[in-house]
């Protein structure tokens, strides 16, 4: 594809290309997550940020058999790292909890009003 073709009149090729990509860059987090990798989770970041770019201007109808069914395994890969972003956020907040008691962020201030 050259400078001057608009993304939305991608090839089904670059499409695909484009998914198997966000594939890719999915399975790459799914590891990072695995191995607390900072650097490597950015990494990801930044890729899907790009791949999301380039993926934007194509609507539903652009898809075809093979597309759809990519698109649905990113879809699924992403919702399973978002669950282990998930629990692993929710496994420091129980480890901090643990380790300092579990401390209100927010106090409700009571009033005392006078009745009347």
């Amino acid at each position: 594809m050259n400078e001057d073709t608009p993304m939305s009149g991608q090839r089904p090729c670059d499409l695909s290309g484009n998914l198997r990509q966000m594939i890719a860059v999915l399975q790459d987090e799914r590891q990072a997550l695995a191995g607390l990798d900072a650097d490597a989770l950015t990494a990801c970041t930044m890729a899907k940020e790009s791949l999301c770019d380039a993926l934007t201007p194509i609507g539903p109808e652009a898809l075809d058999n093979e597309a759809r069914a990519l698109a649905e395994t990113a879809q699924q890969l992403n919702d399973v790292n978002r669950r282990v972003r998930n629990l692993l956020a929710a496994n420091v907040t129980t480890r901090l909890e643990a380790l300092g008691g579990v401390r209100p962020t927010y106090t409700p201030v009571r009033l005392a009003h006078a009745q009347a």
